[in-house]
């Protein structure tokens, strides 16, 4: 999956796979985790947030099923 590297002090990169619905983060510590049936309006608001991380807490962070793949 492509990511791009965004400004975070706890996310080093982040993309989406709109055809599965899969959000993948890398974060600063090196891994990388992939949350599944994230929806694309969400990964939107995610990409446009103030603060990723945040929004990664609030919005994300136990709310979708999970994998670390990295």
């Amino acid at each position: 999956m492509q990511r791009r590297y965004i400004e975070s002090t706890m996310i080093d990169s982040i993309g989406y796979d709109a055809s599965s619905s899969t959000l993948e983060i890398e974060f600063k510590s090196g891994a990388v985790w992939q949350y599944y049936d994230f929806p694309e309006s969400t990964w939107y608001e995610f990409d446009g947030a103030e603060s990723q991380g945040r929004f990664f807490h609030a919005y994300i962070k136990g709310h979708y099923r999970e994998t670390q793949v990295g």
